[in-house]
């Protein structure tokens, strides 16, 4: 659609790189101005370049409630409102070989800014939008927040919160028109996958991701790779009007990775053949 998102304005933190980046993008092209929060100046300074005065950026450590307040002031100051709410911000944590080892330093970080900067970001931003007619707030967690798994427990911890707390949030929000949902996305290249790997020297983290990814890839039951773009077109829908019925879902953006695990490749049936003789020819291919 083409401008499906005039005249809304539009917050998105950790929108310097990866999926928020993407995210970023897909608004100010349907119509949005955007008002980018992350850590990094220098990243976010550059993302936001290309986008004219569509999109302004303000350094925000989420982490902190208060600065997550004056980013929502700041979007409303500047473009005179607040429509849309984008939590996107999320840090992995370290990489432990396991569980049993994990020192939990990292712990109030991982927290910090997985759970408690998406719950200052849902609270500031409904406090506009329940006395300016409602709007839409969206949290990004992840498949690691679905799916239990080995690795990253602190992180798919505070992932798993972020799918609660949105449900809850949805409930006790509907009544102000404010619509809250999350995104689950799995499998999409961004630098978190590295980051969690730090410590590591360059050559391992680069087989190390390499070896995640393919591990992920065979877990995916859709062939083809999820790009941040995907996420963010999600993004877009929910922060629109085609979704204005639409509150505390979850939707998963992983290829088909939490309905289940991919099949073996199928054989195609062969012309001449009765459907009994490519039935056996499947049910062989199905044994090997």
């Amino acid at each position: 659609m083409i401008d499906e998102l005039a005249g809304k304005v539009a917050v998105v933190t950790g929108g310097a790189s990866g999926i928020g980046r993407a995210t970023v993008a897909k608004l100010v092209a349907e119509g949005a101005k955007v008002v980018m929060g992350d850590l990094d100046p220098e990243r976010g300074a550059e993302a936001i370049a290309e986008h004219g005065d569509a999109a302004v950026f303000m350094q925000t450590d989420v982490s902190d409630p208060a600065q997550v307040e004056r980013l929502v002031e700041h979007a409303v100051a500047t473009f005179g409102g607040l429509h849309v709410m984008c939590n996107n911000a999320g840090i992995p944590g370290k990489m432990h070989p396991s569980l049993l080892l994990d020192d939990l330093a990292d712990f109030h970080r991982v927290l910090g800014v997985n759970l408690l900067g998406v719950m200052a970001g849902t609270k500031f931003a409904a406090r506009h939008m329940a006395e300016h007619g409602g709007g839409s707030i969206i949290n990004v967690s992840s498949v690691g927040g679905v799916m239990a798994g080995g690795g990253v427990q602190t992180y798919r911890a505070s992932k798993a919160a972020v799918i609660h707390f949105t449900k809850s949030a949805a409930i006790e929000l509907a009544q102000y028109d404010i619509r809250v949902n999350c995104l689950a996305p799995g499998n999409i290249p961004t630098p978190l996958l590295t980051t969690s790997a730090a410590g590591m020297p360059p050559d391992k983290v680069e087989r190390f991701a390499k070896a995640v990814r393919a591990s992920m890839n065979s877990e995916r039951p859709l062939p083809r790779e999820g790009e941040p773009e995907h996420v963010a077109d999600a993004v877009v829908y929910l922060a629109g009007d085609r979704s204005v019925y639409v509150t505390g879902t979850v939707l998963a953006i992983d290829g088909g990775t939490t309905a289940g695990k991919p099949l073996k490749p199928r054989k195609k049936p062969e012309e001449g053949k009765s459907a009994e003789q490519n039935s056996a020819a499947q049910a062989a291919v199905s044994k090997n």
